[in-house]
């Protein structure tokens, strides 16, 4: 059985964060991200889940 923390995500940048709102471009940087098409992979936290819902019309995301 594996924990929670050790499943990570995939997050790719796919729509330019320039136009939305200030917080918005502040969760895309907070995930690494600053160039279009880029991916990070990262920890699968209810933190991490956050941010991406709030983007969520920026990144494509997916499951490890």
């Amino acid at each position: 059985m594996t924990k929670a923390h050790d499943k990570t995500l995939k997050v790719t940048l796919v729509r330019s964060p320039i136009g939305a709102k200030q917080p918005h471009r502040a969760c895309v940087r907070g995930l690494g991200l600053k160039r279009l098409n880029q991916t990070v992979e990262l920890p699968d936290t209810p933190a991490t889940r956050g941010m991406i819902g709030k983007v969520s019309y920026l990144v494509k995301l997916e499951r490890q």
